[in-house]
């Protein structure tokens, strides 16, 4: 078991309990999944800068990664439905709480003038999508190997009822929000 997982046991259930006043403690907010997620507009002329970014979540994630396809055609992108425009991959359990304690000791403290992660950016559900602007700022990818730069949305899904109790939630899991 991991050192987050517990921390989520031992001491985050006990304070939100206490805090929110639930009865149950089926009722605490948990972390439910986390998704990370790359939009390549480029894929629609270089499949080959698909194959890299699937590389590169494979490798940060050590999970295969899911490719998304364009639900809807817009001749203005010159994107038909179905053709392939990014990537996901979904972490559940044991994986999900070691990325997430990678994610929060090792790779937010490599961003450049890092201040914190932004407070606003729920959903109104409970639910938080940060951005990572490269994907250099992971520990196991390899400077030479990059072919280009590219960005991430990393979701936290939980299932908290309201913004405030899924903000309290991460926080107490060790999210350093910024403080505005």
């Amino acid at each position: 078991m991991s050192q987050l997982r517990d921390k989520y046991q031992k001491e985050v259930m006990a304070a939100l309990k206490e805090r929110y006043g639930y009865q149950n403690i089926m009722q605490v907010p948990r972390l439910e999944k986390v998704v990370l997620n790359i939009g390549m507009g480029e894929a629609i002329t270089n499949a080959k800068a698909l194959e890299a970014a699937e590389r590169d979540l494979a490798t940060i994630t050590g999970q295969h990664a899911v490719t998304t396809r364009a639900r809807r055609s817009i001749s203005a992108f010159r994107l038909r439905a179905g053709m392939p425009i990014g990537l996901k991959v979904t972490l559940r359990g044991q994986r999900m709480y070691d990325f997430v304690d990678k994610l929060v000791n090792a790779v937010l403290c490599r961003i450049r003038d890092f201040q914190g992660i932004p407070r606003d950016s729920f959903d109104g559900r409970g639910n938080y999508t940060m951005p990572v602007r490269e994907q250099t700022v992971f520990p196991e990818i390899e400077l030479e190997k990059v072919d280009r730069l590219r960005g991430l949305e990393i979701t936290f899904v939980t299932t908290a009822k309201t913004d405030e109790e899924g903000r309290t939630l991460l926080e107490l899991m060790g999210m350093p929000f910024s403080k505005e």
